[in-house]
């Protein structure tokens, strides 16, 4: 399994949260919107079970976080200025946007979001372009570095790249870059694994993976929380069109 440490959104109101996710089992929650510990999961039918659910951005009235007042951590304070420098320059040998983000000034996440989406981009020439990795933008591997490049846009309070995983204009997730950014108020860290990823299935012209994930949060006040669920993850089928890598479909948590 995967796991990294990550900032995540505080506890919101939970009962807005699952209102329009319309799910099956009271148990689990089921929603458009990000998923990041910290944020709660709880049954429509239960609101006094409320407790915010990892990944899923709280209520737009919760309180704005850090990124509202110090903006993004950028790349060369995350990992020092000779790896942020090292990975911005991996960012410009494949990118094939005019003007990239392929610079240290931005957050690691944006400049792996532009690495990722560019090699996808590539299709069967980015198994033999060094700067990815040998990596297959269609594969496991790529669904489940997607999960961690969100969590780790939340963490460098990057919100605007995280939002960008949800699709074109924040697609899937249903909601503006400022609601979304107003539903994560400030937290502390939280561990995540990636547990087995699915195999990839086809239909309609598009490509679905699931990634499960383990969440165990601790939020501003000191209060644990645990979660488990999965990610629904999708791209556009290879024959289909130019696909610009995996995005966020929806995710399922469940509070242990």
């Amino acid at each position: 399994m995967r796991s990294s440490n990550l900032v995540l959104p505080a506890l919101g109101a939970l009962s807005l949260l699952l209102t329009g996710c319309g799910s099956d089992t009271p148990a689990e929650t089921e929603s458009s919107e990000a998923i990041a510990p910290g944020e709660g999961a709880s049954s429509p039918e239960d609101p006094a079970s409320s407790a915010p659910a990892p990944g899923i951005p709280a209520s737009p009235s919760a309180v704005v976080g850090m990124g509202d007042t110090s903006g993004p951590i950028s790349c060369a304070a995350e990992i020092g200025e000779a790896a942020a420098a090292r990975l911005a320059a991996q960012c410009r040998a494949v990118s094939p946007a005019t003007r990239p983000p392929c610079h240290v000034a931005n957050s690691c996440a944006m400049i792996r979001n532009e690495v990722a989406r560019s090699c996808a981009i590539l299709a069967e020439d980015a198994a033999r372009t060094p700067e990815c990795g040998g990596i297959d933008p269609i594969g496991q591997a790529a669904a489940a570095d997607m999960v961690e490049r969100y969590y780790a846009a939340i963490n460098a309070r990057d919100y605007a790249s995280a939002w960008s995983l949800w699709g074109p204009d924040g697609g899937a997730g249903g909601k503006t870059l400022s609601t979304f950014t107003q539903g994560f108020a400030e937290t502390r860290r939280v561990h995540v694994e990636i547990g087995k990823v699915s195999e990839v299935e086809g239909g309609a012209g598009s490509l679905y993976v699931t990634v499960p994930v383990t969440i165990d949060a601790e939020l501003a006040g000191g209060a644990r929380q645990h979660f488990t669920g999965s990610y629904d993850l999708r791209q556009i089928n290879r024959g289909m069109g130019v696909s610009q890598g995996w995005h966020i479909m929806s995710a399922k948590l469940r509070p242990q």
